[in-house]
Formats: C-alpha cells, structure tokens, sequence
C-alpha cells in the first residue's frame, strides 16, 4: 500500500531516514530514530546469514565471472569503433558494397553485438545462476519461515 500522506509514512520505512537533515521538520525538532521491531531484525539476520552462505557467494561468483568480461570486451569493441572513427576516418569511409561502408557495418555490428550479449546473457542466467537463486530464495523463506520473520 502506497502512503497517502505524510501521517502514513512509518519510521521503519527505509526511505525515512535517507530524508536530507532540515528538509520538512519543524525548528528546533529532531528526526525520531527509527523503530526496530523483533521482524525486522530477524529478517535482517536472515539475509546477512544468507549473503554469508556458499550458495549465495557461487552465485554471485557465477554472475561476476560472466559479467566482467562481456562488459571489458565490449567496452573494448565500442572504444576501438570510437576510436577508429575519429583517427581514420578514411579507413571507416572505404566502401564496402555500394553506398554501405567500413563504418555503417561496424555501427550496425554495435547493435547486433548488444543483441549477442543480451542473448548470451540470458542464457548464460538461464543455466548456470537461475536454479541456483530460486533454491537460495526457497532456502531465505523457509529459514524466514523458521525463525518467524519475514516471508
């Protein structure tokens, strides 16, 4: 449910304390410091627990190994394209078929180089972090379930 008002904003809402200090408070009066309630807290442990286990840091590892490199050797093929393009831009103008050039067809190999990744990406999620994550959330709601914090 969304806040109508200011009256329905709760203390424990994570958003009340990211208010920059003086910005709708009266003079003089303080910011109240949040309420922690018992479920909070235990939800609070149960994911540090979570962000803690094996499982959670092989899917993370899962994630990196994939994304650190698609994300240099496409930086890379963007900057080399950049590049090109502004220190040899008779290179970038040589034709290739017609009116199509060096240049249009690396462009378009800007796009279907996303498409590519977009595509590898997906797949890469689908088969090697996809289970992984729906046991680790299965794993979270039943130790919330156990400790009767949050589901």
């Amino acid at each position: 449910m969304q806040p109508s008002n200011s009256r329905d904003v709760r203390y424990d809402d994570p958003w009340y304390d990211a208010l920059a200090s003086g910005w709708g408070e009266s003079a003089g009066t303080g910011v109240p410091p949040a309420r922690r309630e018992h479920g909070a807290v235990a939800a609070a442990d149960i994911y540090l627990d979570v962000q803690r286990s094996a499982a959670f840091r092989e899917v993370r590892s899962r994630y990196r190994r994939f994304v650190v490199p698609a994300v240099a050797v496409f930086f890379a093929w963007y900057v080399a394209y950049v590049v090109t393009a502004t220190t040899a831009p008779q290179l970038m103008a040589r034709p290739v078929a017609g009116a199509v050039n060096l240049g249009m067809l690396a462009g378009l190999g800007q796009f279907l180089t996303t498409f590519l990744f977009t595509w590898a990406y997906v797949r890469h999620a689908r088969l090697r972090r996809d289970r992984a994550a729906l046991e680790l959330r299965w794993d979270t709601q039943e130790l919330a379930r156990e400790r009767g914090g949050a589901s």
